[in-house]
């Protein structure tokens, strides 16, 4: 459809199954729309309305266990959730590609030149270039296009927007090039490719294979090449849960070494083994050399190290929780993980400004209210910003009105469980 019938095509309702199944309710499928058609509208307003578009979607992620393992080559669950980024795009002649994102400049790409350029690391269109460029690697058509995108994945949350936008980069060439054919998988190994290789950002592959893949999903790293992943079945909406992530509102400054320490603390008691990472060592192994680590490495990587073995099998013992139906097990472990994180791996607040501790805040807050009946625990990177919590229907209310008196109206988000990930809407 052009944008103009696009637009009647969403007023009249037409496109509302479609929405279901990527918003879960009516209601939030009528509080979509107007994004949708706002959109389609700007598009028109940049590109015109004599060309077919499509809509897409790809979702943001929450990392539900396996805080600080993948880097390891350990196992993580995660889920995609209801904030997303969108799409209204269509191809061109030229090999440009033109994004404009809501509330940034015009993003202009060459795509017959897929030369990554340090000088140009950490920018937007970096970025794009990179998944172009994954994807023609793997073999796929690529092309021009023109699109506008907005997205409503909070920044700077450990929800991914950045992975949402390069998997929704990744569907747009997909479907607009590749009838889309490409996989899940394969869209968010581009997108790791384009954040390691044009955008100078060393990341795993934890986030955007969780925003590809969508619903929940468990990914085992002890091959990083070739990565197992399993969607879970489980229907969250009928849980009488709710996801909350509640924004503390600290200072993210000055924690990139905080974060370099998990990892290369952790791997220096694989070095001390002999070995690279933790995965390649038993844990029987570990537990055993643990006399003989005490002195070599310090005393909190090997902390560290008792948080990656034991947050692994945390990891089976949910998805397991998961597959059984058992939402009571589920939140044990899940409460059980942040302990751990809060404990051994240690990332809840620095060392450096040991005073600010709104995470620390916001978890005893959490365990305050929620005892007994539901679950908390870090999210993400740690050190600052968010944490998640499971929340019944019966203590929503309180729940939210309590943080939000903490850390300021709106900084408890009461998110979804998004039962897929990166697709075309239209």
């Amino acid at each position: 459809m052009k944008p103009s019938e696009l637009i009647k095509f969403i007023e009249n309702g037409d496109a509302d199954a479609a929405l279901k199944k990527v918003y879960v309710t009516d209601s939030a499928v009528e509080a979509q729309k107007p994004r949708y058609i706002k959109t389609i509208k700007k598009f028109m307003e940049l590109f015109g309305d004599d060309r077919e578009v499509s809509v897409l979607s790809a979702p943001g992620r929450t990392e539900v266990c396996g805080n600080h393992t993948d880097h390891n080559n350990g196992k993580v669950l995660a889920a995609s959730i209801n904030l997303d980024a969108i799409a209204v795009a269509a191809k061109n002649d030229d090999c440009i590609i033109h994004e404009k994102s809501e509330g940034h400049e015009m993003n202009v790409v060459d795509v017959s030149d897929l030369t990554p350029d340090k000088n140009c690391f950490g920018r937007s269109a970096s970025m794009i270039k990179g998944i172009a460029a994954g994807l023609k690697k793997e073999g796929y058509e690529i092309g021009g296009f023109d699109a506008c995108t907005t997205s409503d994945v909070l920044g700077g949350s450990g929800l991914s927007s950045s992975a949402a936008f390069e998997v929704l980069l990744g569907n747009v060439i997909s479907y607009l090039y590749n009838d889309g054919k490409i996989d899940a998988v394969t869209i968010a190994k581009a997108a790791q490719y384009s954040e390691n290789v044009f955008f100078g950002k060393p990341s795993g592959l934890l986030d955007q294979m969780a925003s590809s893949v969508g619903t929940f999903v468990t990914i085992d790293f002890e091959s990083t090449e070739n990565p197992v992943i399993k969607k879970i079945d489980f229907d969250f909406s009928a849980s009488g849960y709710n996801l909350c992530i509640v924004d503390t509102h600290g200072n993210h400054s000055d924690l990139t070494d905080d974060y370099a320490a998990v990892r290369s603390e952790m791997e220096s008691v694989a070095e001390a083994m002999g070995k690279k990472v933790l995965r390649e060592i038993d844990y029987n192994d570990f537990f055993k050399a643990v006399p003989e680590l005490v002195g070599k490495v310090n005393d909190r990587a090997i902390l560290r190290a008792f948080h990656f073995y034991n947050e692994n099998n945390r990891v089976e013992k949910a998805v397991s929780a998961l597959e059984n139906n058992n939402f009571d097990e589920f939140k044990e472990v899940i409460t059980d993980s942040g302990f751990s994180s809060y404990m051994y791996n240690q990332n809840v607040y620095t060392n450096n400004n040991p005073t600010e501790q709104k995470l620390s805040l916001a978890l005893c807050l959490s365990q305050q209210i929620l005892q007994g009946k539901g679950a908390w625990r870090v999210h993400g990177g740690g050190f600052a910003g968010t944490i998640q919590a499971f929340v019944p229907d019966d203590c929503l209310e309180v729940y939210r009105d309590t943080m939000e008196a903490v850390f300021g109206k709106g900084s408890c988000y009461v998110l979804i469980i998004r039962p897929v990930g990166g697709t075309k809407i239209v």
